[in-house]
């Protein structure tokens, strides 16, 4: 009798077991996989990735450097691999900062950034579109797990979902955001995260992201601009009316005054190489431009790109058509 009981419960256990395997003993829901993400993010990070933009079939490519401290202080670093440009984007209890060490300066914002709109490269932001999103869809793979979700791109209205792919240990992986004809536009790899990183004090400091900003590409001052470099989008019923080029004390500045339906000033003028660190109070957010981290404002943009400035402002355009018009401008002038 017991011999027959010990072969029954072998039995048993050996169907137990194959039950297990075949519905996937070990797999995740959605809810494992949030609670987990929410876990990781609870305290500091530091984590490694590429970031690839495409715009108007050029593609930008950063080397992108995270870190957080909580609560509340955030260091994105931006390295373009193109020029090797560095730009630094500072939280902390003082503010918002865009520094920008080759032109040995920074923008300053009272802003909310990074809470205001996604960040492919922020976990916070990340864990915040999946919890965010009554409609998103959760999918298992062999050896990954992918949430597709909304996004939350106010100033870009091309951008609409995106997938966030996990490895089996729910590590991050890849994001890629995506257009309304499921065109990758955004796409970050995760190169390396750490959950547990000891930073050292003054970190988040101001002083030492200048400090260690070892980057910094030395950039030659531009004296002449030979060629304006007009918008290749313009708002339907404006053109441009009038083109004025002015001296100023260490360069040129051109003044583009489109008139029409949607008037707007665009100014490009050669960038200065201040020769102390300065920073520029300013009102609006940090904004990724094609190559470069701008300022983006309630009715004004303003970027530096390939030693020239780039200032648009307008009382009519809104911050869309602001950005569709500045990424429109995407070459850089014949200088001397």
């Amino acid at each position: 009798m017991k011999k027959i009981r010990g072969e029954i419960l072998k039995k048993f256990l050996g169907c137990f077991l194959l039950i297990l395997i075949v519905t996937g003993c070990g797999k995740y829901n959605q809810d494992d996989v949030i609670k987990d993400l929410e876990s990781k993010i609870d305290n500091n990070y530091y984590l490694e990735g590429n970031l690839e933009m495409v715009n108007n079939d050029e593609v930008y490519n950063y080397e992108v450097k995270s870190s957080y401290k909580k609560s509340d202080n955030y260091k994105v670093e931006l390295l373009n691999k193109s020029n090797n440009h560095e730009q630094v984007i500072l939280k902390n209890s003082e503010g918002v900062f865009v520094v920008t060490p080759s032109l040995n300066k920074s923008f300053k914002f009272q802003s909310d950034w990074p809470y205001n709109n996604s960040q492919i490269y922020l976990l916070q932001s990340v864990v915040s579109d999946i919890k965010n999103d009554n409609k998103k869809e959760f999918k298992k793979k062999k050896d990954e797990y992918i949430f597709t979700t909304t996004v939350n791109y106010p100033n870009n209205r091309k951008l609409v979902k995106q997938d966030i792919i996990m490895d089996k240990n729910l590590n991050i992986k890849k994001i890629k955001v995506y257009d309304e004809n499921s065109v990758a536009l955004i796409t970050m790899n995760y190169k390396k995260i750490d959950y547990n990183p000891t930073f050292k004090k003054n970190y988040f400091s101001l002083d030492k992201v200048l400090e260690s900003s070892l980057q910094k590409e030395k950039v030659k001052q531009v004296s002449n601009i030979e060629d304006s470099i007009y918008p290749l989008a313009l708002p339907t019923g404006t053109k441009l009316s009038k083109e004025e080029k002015v001296a100023k004390t260490d360069g040129e500045r051109v003044i583009l005054t489109f008139d029409g339906e949607k008037p707007f000033l665009l100014v490009e003028e050669t960038a200065n190489v201040f020769n102390e660190f300065t920073i520029i109070p300013t009102n609006g957010d940090p904004y990724i431009l094609q190559d470069t981290v701008g300022v983006l404002g309630e009715n004004s943009l303003n970027w530096t790109t390939g030693g020239i400035e780039y200032y648009i402002v307008s009382d009519v355009l809104n911050q869309n058509e602001l950005i569709e018009i500045a990424s429109s401008i995407n070459s850089i002038p014949t200088m001397k």
